[in-house]
């Protein structure tokens, strides 16, 4: 799904207008799926290393996305420094930090059993979340609102039916034991 936020340190007031207008799930929900996202990411990826932070907080004080970044890096618009922070992070392919709307539904469920355990499913279903849909939803309406960006090949559709709420949150959940 987005390859970032585009805001990532988005005001509370500015999610708690976005779910205001859009007006289906409420604040904490917004919430839930832009920290779930960065577990999501982190999971599928990996931690981010301090150039790709670099060039990450580069797009952000910039307003740019990684299209126009690499649009600048091939006419040679960039300065050195963000030349070579490009670089170290290992390039376009290392900077593009995307998950698809499955990994990010599966990343989800995860955080959301971490945060909450047996309740997850209870949680959610308070929010109006009772399927993979109702991720994807709250998802393109971060889009809408400029919190996210997406890439041309992604999709509402992406998020349909990924799995079942009952058995993926009733039916494998485990206590953690640390030995």
């Amino acid at each position: 799904m987005p390859c970032f936020i585009k805001m990532a340190e988005a005001s509370e007031k500015s999610l708690q207008q976005l779910a205001a207008k859009v007006g289906r799930y409420p604040e904490g929900a917004y919430h839930f799926v832009r920290e779930g996202l960065g577990y999501a990411v982190h999971r599928v990826h990996g931690p981010e290393s301090p150039a790709q932070i670099s060039v990450m907080r580069y797009l952000l004080r910039h307003g740019l996305d990684l299209a126009d970044l690499r649009e600048m890096y091939e006419n040679g618009s960039l300065s050195e420094t963000v030349v070579a922070a490009i670089d170290d992070a290992g390039g376009f392919e290392r900077l593009n930090r995307h998950v698809s709307g499955q990994d990010l539904c599966w990343g989800l469920r995860d955080y959301a059993q971490q945060r909450w355990g047996r309740l997850a499913r209870s949680v959610l279903a308070a929010w109006g979340i009772t399927e993979t849909l109702d991720f994807g939803r709250i998802v393109f309406a971060m889009i809408d609102y400029d919190f996210m960006q997406k890439q041309p090949s992604d999709s509402l559709d992406d998020f349909g039916g990924v799995f079942d709420f009952a058995e993926a949150f009733d039916g494998c959940y485990q206590i953690p034991f640390d030995a």
